[in-house]
């Protein structure tokens, strides 16, 4: 929801999956990481939502998709517009985040 509103491009937990399966994408959690550590989009980083343009890939044209933790979370739009802003042009927001990506039955990674 707040993704659309910041003008930002939506994706949905099982297309995300398929993206990954086929061409791949960096998927950045903004959630705290005791949530990320609990459960997580397998190869999912972890950053904070204010995170260093260091922590991203050098490729600026590579799929980026942010995701926290449900549609009501605004820590994933306002990352992607960082990533944006960092020169970005391929970024993409989960808004259902975790908890949509939970619903929809899809594998996840845990611990370290």
């Amino acid at each position: 929801m707040f993704a659309m509103l910041m003008g930002l491009k939506g994706i949905a937990p099982r297309e995300l999956q398929q993206l990954m399966d086929r061409d791949g994408a960096t998927v950045v959690d903004v959630n705290a990481r005791q949530s990320w550590l609990k459960a997580r989009v397998p190869g999912a980083l972890n950053l904070p939502p204010d995170f260093d343009a260091g922590a991203l890939p050098p490729e600026p044209g590579r799929l980026l998709v942010f995701y926290c933790s449900n549609p009501l979370c605004r820590k994933a739009p306002n990352a992607a517009r960082r990533a944006k802003s960092l020169g970005y042009s391929n970024v993409r927001v989960m808004s259902a985040g975790i908890a949509g990506w939970l619903g929809a039955s899809l594998p996840t990674a845990s611990g370290e």
